[in-house]
């Protein structure tokens, strides 16, 4: 039998995606998405969640950035109502600051793993673990942060979507702070072209997955994100 096959898929609810990653991210998986301002992490984020509440999960959405009012406005526009699952007592928003959360690392989960254990919390999204980088100068501190945070959440036994903000380009990848910790890496592009800007997104890693090489054009429709079942010609070898 095929080892895909054999493991549990969580399906993001992004249009096409899953087909590239085998299914969805691996039951219990901590998944990085990285990309520039404007690139659709918080889009695909919030995709990912909603895909969850649909099925009767329960869901927490950690914001460093934005307060809950701005974005449960952004996602409406979407057609994303993320207040309605909010007061149906599955959808969790914490808006925390980076402080906060150092501190949750230091306490070792603190309040916030007294929620997710309390309400058997199934998905978690945190947008975006940049903010927490910013508390530090030096790469080691930064990558013992992101340890911490991986240990963590694992701990918990959640699927996670962590966004990471990081202008790409095709001759340059991410830094790969997280890529220790995480069990997936998918870049998302927004690169300007000869007369306009294009979308696209390449997966660098999923483990234990058979998953696309190829670069995969993206648009942001009213529902959100749909993944081009095309391969871009400019896949990267």
């Amino acid at each position: 039998m095929d080892k895909d096959l054999q493991i549990k898929r969580v399906k993001t609810g992004v249009k096409n995606f899953d087909s590239l990653i085998g299914g969805g991210f691996k039951q219990s998986s901590i998944n990085l998405l990285v990309g520039r301002s404007g690139s659709g992490k918080s889009i695909f984020a919030t995709q990912f969640l909603i895909e969850g509440l649909k099925s009767g999960e329960k869901c927490l959405l950690i914001s460093f950035e934005e307060k809950k009012a701005e974005f449960f406005s952004h996602m409406q526009s979407l057609g994303f109502n993320l207040e309605t699952y909010e007061k149906s007592g599955k959808l969790f928003f914490l808006e925390y600051t980076p402080q906060k959360v150092k501190t949750m690392l230091d306490e070792g989960g603190g309040s916030v793993e007294a929620l997710v254990l309390s309400e058997k919390i199934n998905r978690i999204a945190i947008d975006s673990v940049s903010s927490l980088m910013l508390l530090f100068s030096r790469d080691l501190e930064k990558k013992e942060v992101a340890f911490s945070l991986a240990n963590l959440l694992k701990g918990w036994n959640c699927t996670t979507l962590l966004t990471y903000e990081e202008n790409l380009t095709f001759a340059r990848d991410t830094s790969r702070m997280f890529d220790l910790g995480s069990d997936s890496i998918t870049l998302l592009y927004f690169l300007r072209g000869k007369n306009k800007r294009g979308r696209s997104l390449e997966i660098i890693k999923m483990r234990g997955t058979k998953h696309s090489l190829n670069l995969h054009p993206f648009t942001i429709e009213k529902n959100g994100i749909v993944v081009s079942k095309a391969a871009s010609s400019k896949t990267k070898f």
